[in-house]
Parts: structure tokens; sequence; C-alpha cells
């Protein structure tokens, strides 16, 4: 079972994939494209060229998962339209608002790290 954390770092590609490849296909799309390590720990999201599904691959050291979400109704209304990069990075609470089809550009959560010192 994949366990989303808030110390994983997760890449969304920001280019869409054909959905035929597989696992190997998509780690190969991991090291060439994305350039990062598919045995990383980190989870990689792609999305449909229609925009209805998404994938995220990960690895948790004893083998690869691979996991489908297609919405029912309509297309996932966010995704990353940064072309400088092959990736964007997003935040755990972030990816599970996408799962659910949300947009999580316009959420607001406090830093997942702070530091923690003597009251002023």
């Amino acid at each position: 079972m994949i366990q989303i954390t808030p110390t994983m770092r997760i890449l969304v590609a920001v280019e869409a994939v054909d959905f035929r490849r597989g696992i190997d296909g998509l780690a190969q799309l991991c090291r060439v494209t994305l350039r990062a390590d598919p045995f990383s720990g980190t989870l990689f999201v792609f999305r449909s060229r229609s925009g209805t599904s998404l994938r995220v691959l990960a690895h948790d050291g004893g083998g690869y998962w691979l996991c489908h979400k297609r919405l029912s109704k309509n297309r996932f209304r966010w995704w990353p339209t940064n072309q400088d990069e092959p990736s964007a990075r997003i935040l755990a609470h972030e990816l599970q608002i996408l799962i659910c089809g949300g947009d999580p550009s316009g959420t607001k959560v406090p830093a997942a790290w702070r530091s923690v010192g003597p009251p002023a």
C-alpha cells in the first residue's frame, strides 16, 4: 500500500503521457524526460492526454506500485503548466486534493516545517 506522507518528494509530469505505457515505460520516462531516479522513493504523477485519468508510480524498495485514477465525470481541473521544466514539485496535501479532482493551487495550509524556539 502507498501511504502519502508530508515528507515525500512528489513530482508531477507537466506533459501528458500515453497511458499505453506500463511500469517500465513510465520508469524510463522518469529517467530520461524528468531526469529523476525512479528507485528513489519519489512519487511520480502522470496525466493522460484526455485529462480524465492520472497514474502514480512509486518504488517502495521491493517493487513498483502503479496506481490509476479515472474520473467518472469531467477532467482534472488543475495541472502544472511550467514549460521550462519537465516536472513540477507538489506537496502531499496537494496530491490528495488533485487525486480527488480538485485544484490544489488555491489551498492555504501552514508550512510543513517551522522553527521551534523559546517563546518571545
